[in-house]
This record gives C-alpha cells, structure tokens and sequence, in this order.
C-alpha cells in the first residue's frame, strides 16, 4: 500500500507540475508550480490511501488533476471552461463504465449515471432560480461530481453535496466576518463542488 501511495503521489507532482502552464491558457496569471504539484500530488496520495488497489483508482487518478486545475481557474477567473467540465463528466462516465466490467472494483455505474443526472438536473434548478448564485459551469461541473460520487452510492453522493455547500458556506461566513465580503458578494463556488467531491470519495472509497 505504501509503494502504491507514493506511485500516486509523484503521479499527482507530475501532473501538477504541468497545471500552471494549463491554467495560463484560460486567463489565469501564472503562479508557483510547487504549489500545484504539492497539491495534485496530496489529492493522489489521498485518493491511492482510500480507494487501495481497486481498479477505479486509475479514473481518480486521471480526474483529480482535472479537478485541481478547474478548482484554480475558477477561483483566479471565475470560470468554469466547458472544454474542461464537459471532458470531465464524459471521462467520468466512460471510465467507470469500462472499469465497472473488471473485477474488484467497489462501485456501480447505475448510480454514476444516476448520479451525473441528479446532481446536474439539482445544480440546474439552482441555476434557473438564481443565475446569480449559481452559474452554468457548475451545472456542467456537477455532472461530473455527481458521476464520480454516485459510483460508490447514493450516500456518497449526498455526503459529497453536502460537503461542498458546507464548505462553501464556511468560506462565505468567514468572509464576511472578516468584512471582506457582503451577501450580494460573488464568490467562486467551483472549488467547493470539487471539494466536496473529493471528501465524499475518500469516505465512499474508504468504506466501499
């Protein structure tokens, strides 16, 4: 297990390595590439850590620098690219659908179809009561999360929303005790979505 965790982990400084420059092409001013390939390659390890040997560990460790990338683009520009969200989803669902035929793995790819439906259709209704609050992209964003999240469950799935909207709302108090933020404040909601997807699939991979 330990080899398998470090693998993952210089899998994840690899890919995160190459992020700034990734990021750079939708608008994001540069930053440490230390940063990034010590965050991807935590999101890895800890990933490796909970999901062991089963075969879909290979789609997280595909999707999590995808996801690294979206949460640092969304929160320097405020936008969620569908040339990376929509990717996202579809890998999402045609990975785990492949991976649901080999033996071992812990999920199923009834939920994750169900669940992509679910929480994207959920994000949608937010998005048309308030297109203020709730943007597009994570509409599009959320098919994806709810894809991986509802491989382990529906449980999973709606732990990993609550996680994101907890989280969010963490953030947003703390904002605006610190007065630097009011309730008309736009604030990027992408990185909790991804969060949240990323403590509900530790705790889904972990219990599976």
């Amino acid at each position: 297990m330990e080899l398998l965790i470090a693998v993952a982990a210089l899998w994840g400084a690899a890919a995160g390595a190459l992020l700034p420059r990734a990021a750079h092409r939708f608008s994001v001013q540069p930053y440490g590439t230390g940063a990034a390939a010590l965050t991807t390659a935590f999101v890895c390890a800890a990933l490796a850590a909970a999901t062991g040997t089963r075969p879909e560990l290979g789609v997280w460790l595909l999707l999590g620098p995808l996801g690294v990338l979206l949460a640092v683009v969304d929160v320097r520009v405020q936008r969620l690219p569908d040339v990376l969200t929509l990717p996202l989803a579809g890998a999402a669902l045609v990975l785990l659908g492949v991976v649901a035929l080999l033996p071992e793995r812990a999920g199923d790819w009834t939920t994750t179809l169900y669940g992509a439906l679910a929480l994207g259709g959920f994000f949608l209704v937010l998005f048309l009561i308030d297109p203020g609050g709730i943007g597009l992209g994570n509409v599009k964003l959320a098919l994806g999360s709810g894809a991986a999240l509802g491989w382990y469950g529906w449980p999973t799935l709606m732990l990993g929303t609550l996680a994101a909207f907890l989280l969010g709302a963490l953030y947003g108090g703390a904002l605006a005790v610190a007065g630097r933020a009011g309730r008309r404040s736009a604030v990027a909601f992408g990185p909790f979505l991804l969060g949240g997807a990323f403590l509900g699939l530790l705790i889904g991979a972990y219990t599976a």
